[in-house]
């Protein structure tokens, strides 16, 4: 996702290669395939998969593919930096499986177009950029009928859930699987207790307390060689039209999980509140590092939330949902009477959800049952999205105003160059857009 020549990596040679659009590989023909949802129920072909955005997550999501299957073969590397990019290539050809690493220089693509040569010769994409961008790069995705892990979350504003919610669509009419990176969805313990809380252990759900009080994240100190364009996309999380804000990047994962207790229902409204006390400098961008809004739904229910990036401070990551009969304490997977005596607690199998996820996309594609969670990973990115907007603004939002929102914010160009820094949202002077 680069076209300035000092982190441009795609040479002449690679663009014939795209334009002629094959190549041998273990075996298999690169280019686009004509896939339908039965094509690997033989379970002996090769499946070719294309990394898109080379950070720490999205090489471990190639990891956790290339084991979930053994006759995944990762074939191409995709992301806005070379040096990622060969970073990635270094980690995952000493990896377990990296003799399944087919990935040559003529199949390693930097550059904001990166993610369409990625696409154009494998079967699977997994989509792990800064959020700003998987909208489009789903889209593409789905078009091309590649098969999609999409890391949380899958947007930054209401314009980017809306075409992921389209594309979802298209997706499901294409039986392609869009598995999402909301892995909580994917614990054992999380499924059997969420399924405990909805059997009615502690009755009807009345209130919901969720927290994602961490520490600071990382920073990369920015080079004098640095555009602003590549300060900020290397250090995107501090930046809310790259990022969504952190209530949106990180939090999203607490918030599905409430979803998921009210069986992907969701709220009506929401008021919040938030800022920046800790985080002021210039180089943390113009996210907020605190924030803590309340949704309400329809029935009354409300579910009080909070979240926090700020060093030196207590770190609680937990869920708490409480019934008409109890609570249950979602993180711990322990359910409570009303008395506050335990009532049940899982004592199952434990399993990493990261590779579960990947495990479960790759025999849906294997079996032709493909899967396809776009319903709430669109919209629990939409929770911590309106959640932002009611921290921003000061305003009580309602869902139907986020979701017809005309707020959108894709730059005016991706190119290597100035970008301004948006100014930090003030509560009562930044508008509702």
């Amino acid at each position: 996702m680069n076209s300035g020549s000092r982190t441009q990596t795609e040479s002449t040679s690679r663009r014939d290669f795209l334009r002629v659009g094959t190549a041998v590989v273990g075996g298999s023909l690169l280019g686009p395939l004509a896939l339908n949802a039965g094509a690997y129920a033989a379970g002996s072909d090769i499946i070719r998969i294309g990394l898109i955005g080379c950070g720490g997550r999205g090489t471990g999501a190639a990891e956790q593919a290339l084991a979930a299957d053994p006759n995944v073969h990762l074939v191409a590397l995709g992301d806005a930096f070379a040096d990622r990019i060969e970073a990635a290539h270094e980690r995952l050809v000493h990896h377990s499986a990296g003799d399944r690493i087919h990935v040559p220089p003529e199949r390693r693509f930097a550059g904001f177009d990166a993610y369409k040569h990625v696409i154009a010769v494998c079967d699977v994409v997994l989509l792990c950029t800064p959020p700003h961008f998987r909208p489009a790069h789903l889209k593409a995705a789905v078009e091309a009928g590649r098969h999609v892990f999409a890391e949380k979350p899958v947007a930054v504003d209401p314009a980017g859930v809306r075409s992921v919610i389209e594309t979802c669509q298209q997706a499901e009419a294409k039986r392609l699987s869009v598995v999402s990176g909301l892995c909580y969805r994917y614990d054992p313990a999380k499924r059997a207790t969420f399924a405990r809380l909805h059997d009615g252990i502690v009755g009807d759900v009345v209130a919901m307390q969720t927290s994602y009080d961490t520490h600071g994240l990382w920073m990369h100190p920015r080079q004098p060689a640095w555009s602003d364009m590549e300060w900020q996309i290397r250090n995107w999380l501090y930046f809310t039209w790259l990022s969504g804000d952190f209530n949106v990047e990180q939090h999203v994962h607490s918030l599905d999980k409430t979803a998921w207790a009210m069986h992907d229902q969701y709220p009506i409204s929401c008021s919040g509140t938030g800022g920046r006390q800790t985080r002021t400098s210039p180089e943390y961008g113009n996210i907020f590092d605190h924030m803590a809004v309340v949704y309400e739904y329809p029935n009354g229910v409300k579910t009080f939330s909070r979240c926090r990036q700020q060093d030196g401070c207590s770190v609680d990551v937990s869920d708490h949902i409480f019934g008409t009969k109890g609570r249950v304490d979602i993180m711990n997977h322990v359910a409570y009477g009303p008395d506050g005596k335990e009532i049940w607690r899982y004592r199952g199998p434990k399993a990493n959800m990261y590779q579960v996820e990947h495990n479960e996309l790759f025999a849906g594609i294997r079996s032709g049952k493909p899967i396809n969670n776009g319903h709430y990973m669109a919209h629990s990115t939409m929770m911590g999205i309106i959640g932002r907007m009611a921290a921003y603004t000061g305003k009580k939002i309602t869902w139907e105003q986020a979701m017809n929102s005309k707020l959108d914010l894709t730059p005016h160009a991706y190119q290597w160059g100035p970008i301004e820094v948006a100014p930090v949202a003030m509560p009562g002077i930044t508008p509702f857009v």
